[in-house]
């Protein structure tokens, strides 16, 4: 087994004071006591009004689930099966996988999964994956609970219509080994309109779209106890049209660019964030600028530029560099010295988190802990 050094130097930090500015760089820093937080914020906020189940997409950490469901999370989603494999590995249950599946692997991979976890929920839209998810459960003797996906305007998943979803809702019917749980309505491109006022417009035609699907399989005789979906963005607008009777937030654990720009000062934004990478100066010859090791490697690039936000540097620009480099512009008038450590809000939160392995969970300036990243790139 390969050791890596990096990672041997930074586990020897672990308790020593001033250790969050000395840990091998690029690396994902986390603030224990702002996540836990806005862990405690998000439950109380949907306390007595919905269940909620977070995205784990965004932390991919089966120590960052647990603390969800202490705080009375009733589970936690996931995009992709290696994530839902990897997070019931790790002892995660109540997993909703909120992708639908077309792979000829999925459902007897689905199947093991749900021997541990009884109660595994997956999202399908279409007759066949459903058929054959049946078929392997059948032949295992388990019953699955399966969602009907709605399209709600995004077009990427989700039956398009009443009738599709009636369609699909008497197919499942057919078969004893599932179990029709509910439906599934999620409009990610919603999550970063700006402004409570217009997210709430498009949010509430979306729930227009969902509730006719709803009200047309229960008139077809089908139950439909679960009507689940929203995000950090909607969260607001989801409980005061209250469709949704159960919500998927996922960014607000820790809070990125995309959302804190677009979300401002309204009650969908009011969490802290708890997540930087960490990165240093590593060369200080230019004039306007400083390099630091943190560059396209380093972060999801399809948004807004990370955002400078410690000590002197917080208010700076960043620019992508190169892949291994970033340029932060110069505070003026200042020396800036070799190694001098540089934080910077990550511009998505999601995908920059897969690019690592691991949490440096700091108290103050200390790392206190080192915490696995359990579905880093389970992306199949």
């Amino acid at each position: 087994m390969t050791i890596d050094p990096a990672a041997a130097l930074a586990q020897a930090m672990i308790g020593r004071p001033g250790s969050r500015y000395r840990v091998p760089t690029p690396a994902l820093v986390l603030d224990e006591a702002v996540l836990d937080a806005n862990i405690a914020a998000m439950a109380e906020r949907v306390r007595g009004r919905a269940a909620l189940r977070p995205h784990a997409k965004t932390h991919k950490s089966a120590w960052i689930a647990r603390k969800q469901i202490a705080h009375g999370a009733v589970g936690v989603c996931c995009a992709k099966l290696g994530e839902v494999e990897a997070l019931s590995a790790a002892g995660v249950r109540g997993v909703l996988l909120t992708s639908p599946l077309a792979d000829t692997t999925a459902p007897a991979r689905l199947c093991e999964v749900a021997r541990a976890d009884p109660d595994l929920l997956c999202v399908v839209d279409h007759p066949d994956p459903a058929t054959a998810l049946a078929a392997e459960a059948a032949r295992r003797d388990l019953r699955i609970s399966v969602l009907i996906d709605v399209d709600v305007g995004l077009m990427r998943t989700g039956v398009a219509s009443p009738d599709q979803a009636v369609a699909l809702a008497e197919h499942i019917a057919r078969y004893p080994s599932l179990t029709l749980a509910g439906v599934q309505g999620y409009g990610g491109h919603w999550q970063h309109i700006a402004g409570y006022p217009a997210r709430r417009e498009a949010v509430r035609a979306g729930m227009l779209r969902l509730t006719a699907v709803v009200t047309a399989l229960r008139a077809a005789g089908h139950r439909v106890e679960l009507v689940t979906g929203g995000g950090t963005g909607t969260v607001g607008a989801d409980l005061e049209l209250g469709v949704l009777t159960e919500l998927q937030p996922g960014s607000y654990v820790f809070m990125d660019v995309q959302y804190g720009d677009a979300l401002a000062d309204d009650a969908d934004g009011a969490f802290g964030t708890s997540l930087w990478v960490s990165s240093q100066v590593v060369s200080a010859n230019a004039a306007p600028i400083v390099t630091v090791d943190a560059g396209l490697k380093a972060f999801a690039t399809e948004g807004p530029t990370p955002r400078p936000a410690s000590g002197r540097f917080a208010g700076s620009a960043y620019a992508f560099f190169g892949d291994e480099h970033g340029a932060v512009s110069r505070p003026p008038g200042t020396e800036v010295r070799l190694g001098e450590r540089i934080e910077l809000v990550t511009p998505h939160c999601d995908p920059t988190v897969d690019r690592y392995d691991s949490y440096h969970v700091v108290s103050g300036d200390t790392v206190t802990a080192i915490i696995a990243i359990d579905a880093a790139r389970a992306s199949r």
